[in-house]
């Protein structure tokens, strides 16, 4: 059963997407160009797809909220002003409710996009758009529950939403912004100039190893930068180049440090997003990372335990 309700439900969403047509984009460009919200409402198990939907235009650059349809003719309609577009969202596109209101809001020289699924509805005739979301039947082995119908209302609700926020040109730090808390945010909007340290031990090209090896003890990074006389960066120095030279090597003491370092060291720009320092540690199986200028000049440096610290990871 369980698997019969996803395939009734994928089916439904897959037939929304064969549909798709004009006024689907039509109703991306009423919203474009309204000055006002959206304003997203319904009843019962479509008022909680409204709900949920308004969220979603609200977090990815439309400005929406949710106004429930009861309520909304005890006094909430006070909230829709000319310049908004209502959304009424109903499968049977016959809720009294919505019928109710939708003559208020046209009156006031609000926009109706309706989404049902019934297109000869008194609501979709109503509508100044009407985007069809009928399904062929129900998940529910009765044929009555809301599922295939919400899920399909939901879903084409999502993709006007994203297609506001392409058409918009909404990106990541857009996004970062309405999205401040939690992981979501500090993934979004932490920066590797936030996390870095700037004080990271360096050594000349000529440090012995015993020399090197206190240094990087002393920086607790697990790392030091080796640079030349000009103080440019040569290569790095690392636990793992140290376990690696003395396996090959055996005593170290006389040795340079330039001998044992990694060269071509990696490294990224203060400006970039801290997590796009994990995914390149990741992929490169390193636990450190240079922090340089457009220049390649050192800036600074993080590690692994940084990130994990400024919980980025």
């Amino acid at each position: 059963m369980g698997r019969q309700v996803l395939e009734i439900e994928a089916a439904a969403v897959a037939a929304l997407a064969r549909r798709l047509g004009p006024e689907f984009s039509a109703a991306v460009r009423l919203i474009l160009d309204s000055r006002g919200r959206v304003v997203v409402s319904g009843i019962g198990k479509s008022g909680h797809i409204a709900r949920k939907l308004a969220a979603t235009f609200a977090s990815t650059g439309t400005p929406a909220y949710f106004v429930h349809a009861a309520e909304a003719v005890h006094g909430d309609l006070g909230m829709i002003t000319r310049d908004d577009v209502l959304i009424a969202i109903s499968n049977s596109g016959e809720n009294d409710e919505l019928l109710t209101i939708v003559p208020l809001v046209k009156r006031l020289g609000g926009k109706l996009i309706a989404i049902t699924g019934n297109e000869t509805s008194s609501l979709a005739q109503e509508a100044d758009i009407h985007l069809d979301a009928r399904v062929d039947q129900e998940a529910c082995p009765l044929n009555l529950a809301p599922t295939a119908s919400t899920t399909a209302a939901l879903a084409l609700g999502d993709a006007l939403a994203v297609a506001l926020l392409d058409a918009r040109g909404f990106g990541a730090d857009d996004f970062a912004r309405s999205h401040p808390g939690g992981a979501l945010g500090r993934k979004l909007l932490t920066h590797v100039g936030d996390v870095m340290r700037s004080e990271v031990p360096t050594l000349a090209e000529d440090t012995p190893v015993p020399a090197a090896l206190a240094a990087m003890t002393l920086g607790g990074m697990g790392m030091a930068v080796v640079l030349d006389a000009g103080r440019k960066i040569t290569g790095i120095f690392t636990d793992g180049d140290l376990r690696r030279a003395l396996e090959r090597l055996g005593d170290l003491r006389a040795t340079p440090v330039s001998a044992v370092m990694t060269r071509h060291p990696r490294g990224i720009g203060p400006r970039r997003l801290a997590v796009e320092a994990v995914e390149m540690m990741e992929a490169n199986k390193i636990n450190q990372l240079l922090v340089t200028d457009d220049a390649g000049a050192l800036l600074g440096a993080l590690n692994m335990h940084d990130l994990f610290r400024a919980k980025v990871v």
